[in-house]
């Protein structure tokens, strides 16, 4: 709550004394205070998240270079930097974040010390300009970044090629460049050399094919190029990745068939390649006894929109052994610490969730979803997917499956979306699925299921789109109803042994109450009402 006063006497001003550590972060702010131009001995300054708009004056740079270590100007409104500088002399500098702003023109890269055998100092350095509007970088940049470790540039408007300089800044371990404009091929040098643990190309318009020759002991643990136009076969090397947690090549062109070698990675958690040109089938990986675990930890599979076909393997997903641990909390957070003011980088993904596009800002371990939709895949869907009880969400429309649903989907406890609309599946909806109370999205439309739809539980909650499509179901909240049988309750029905029974036990006492008429009259009688009940008997079980 509290309000900062810019004094206008600069006969005070030049009184104040040395400040190292100023912080006025949230302090609604609408302009940089005048006062902190005189302020001598700045190590760390902090104005993020304000109302501070136009030009970021040159004397914040220039007043402190030589002890600078943290600027923080995020979540302000700036829109440039005074005298437009391409180089910020700032050789102390550790982190720099302009994230956040409406900043347009060049990105400012700052000079600092680096190690070398003149220079003995090394600053680890992180800097941060994503979510502004800069729209040009130094053609060498790469040159000015060799200490940087962490070097975020997304959601601006850059464009043109990567400079190969980038291979010189051999101590990066995050590179963040996605929702540009870069064009051209990916340097060779960013894909499995040097330090980098994560890498994030995606939404932009590089071409061509990965590299072929990853080196062993490649260190990512985040490759994301989805939205780009990456074509060709995936690389084998690959596999010397091997603390890779996630792998999101989604929307490119590549081709080949399912990497089923990717399995062997120890540590893959999330896998999209969604809206490529892959084809074939999915092999049964039992046939491949060099593979002692198979995509164990793998949390998100989505093959949608290839052209995959043919059967399933029933045994196929018994090996996702991450997705059957039925856990209750809430899991950790996938990504990387860094010595950000957060402390941490977290990995985004995107997904077909209950019917719609997410992003998701923050993947937590205990997130499982499959997507095999838009695909050619046919046969019966694996009944071992039952298996699956930490799953949230299945995709598996616009497909060729056949038979029934599997009853064993009811052991789905925390699944929240079930898709399997535009297949050929029959039979009738398992009851047993009312039993899953999670269920808030769920399509069985353009099938040919019969019979009563369900009800109970969440299955009261769905409308009729969930079910259109399928001429033989009925019941609500179809408004087809379903035919009803003027049938007698089972309480009231005699089981066909107990009216044998009675009716040999009524021949026998009239036989011996006509016994008194004659025995051949009262025997004709007897025979005649046993005949009778018989033929009623015959003709009602007939109705």
């Amino acid at each position: 709550m509290l309000s900062i006063v810019d004094e206008e006497d600069d006969t005070i001003l030049t009184s104040l004394p040395n400040v190292n550590y100023l912080e006025l972060a949230s302090c609604n702010l609408t302009k940089i205070p005048r006062a902190l131009r005189y302020l001598g001995g700045v190590i760390s300054l902090d104005l993020s998240n304000n109302q501070i708009n136009g030009v970021i004056p040159s004397w914040v740079w220039e007043s402190w270079k030589d002890q600078l270590k943290f600027l923080n100007l995020s979540h302000n409104m700036f829109t440039s930097l005074e005298k437009s500088p391409s180089l910020l002399h700032m050789p102390y500098l550790s982190i720099l974040d302009l994230s956040f702003n409406r900043i347009q023109g060049n990105i400012p890269i700052p000079v600092t010390l680096y190690f070398s055998p003149i220079f003995v100092t090394y600053n680890e350095v992180l800097l941060d300009y994503s979510n502004n509007n800069f729209s040009s970088i130094l053609d060498k940049f790469g040159k000015y970044v060799q200490n940087v470790t962490y070097l975020k540039l997304s959601k601006n408007k850059l464009t043109g090629h990567v400079s190969s300089s980038i291979c010189s800044a051999s101590k990066l371990t995050i590179l963040d460049l996605s929702y540009n404009n870069f064009s051209g091929s990916i340097p060779s040098c960013l894909i499995g050399s040097g330090n980098l643990k994560i890498l994030k190309l995606r939404e932009n318009q590089f071409e061509g094919m990965l590299p072929e020759d990853i080196r062993e002991g490649c260190t990512f643990k985040t490759i994301d190029l989805n939205g780009n136009q990456i074509e060709g076969n995936l690389p084998r090397s690959l596999l010397n990745c091997q603390d890779l947690e996630l792998f999101d090549v989604g929307n490119n062109q590549i081709v080949g068939s399912f990497p089923s070698w990717l399995g062997a990675l120890p540590q893959l958690r999330v896998l999209v390649l969604r809206s490529n040109q892959l084809n074939g089938t999915i092999w049964d990986i039992k046939a491949d006894r060099t593979i002692n675990k198979y995509f164990s930890t793998l949390q998100i599979l989505d093959l949608a929109s290839n052209n995959f076909s043919g059967n399933v393997p029933k045994g196929w997903f018994n090996e996702l052994n991450a997705m059957m641990e039925n856990v209750n909390d809430e899991g950790q957070v996938v990504g990387q610490q860094t010595n950000l003011p957060n402390g941490f980088y977290q990995d985004t993904v995107t997904v077909t969730f209950k019917d719609l596009k997410l992003i998701f800002t923050k993947i937590l371990t205990t997130f499982k979803v499959i997507d095999f939709s838009h695909n050619s895949f046919d046969g019966s869907i694996p009944e071992s997917i039952g298996r699956l009880a930490s799953l949230h969400g299945l995709n598996m429309s616009y497909n060729n499956f056949t038979g029934q649903i599997p009853s064993q989907f009811s052991n789905l406890s925390q699944l929240e979306s079930l898709d399997l609309s535009r297949n050929h599946i029959t039979g009738e909806i398992p009851h047993e699925l009312t039993s899953l109370t999670s269920l808030g999205c769920l399509d069985l439309s353009y099938n040919n299921l019969s019979g009563r739809i369900p009800q109970g539980n969440q299955f009261s909650t769905f409308s009729d789109n969930s079910f259109e499509g399928n001429a033989d179901l009925c019941g609500v909240p179809l408004s087809k109803e379903c035919e009803s049988q003027n049938s007698v309750s089972p309480s009231e029905v005699a089981p066909p042994e107990y009216e044998s029974l009675w009716q040999d036990k009524l021949g026998v006492i009239l036989l011996f109450a006509f016994v008194g008429l004659g025995f051949g009259v009262g025997f004709a009688l007897a025979f005649l009402l046993r005949m009778y009940c018989g033929m009623e008997g015959w003709v009602s079980k007939q109705s």
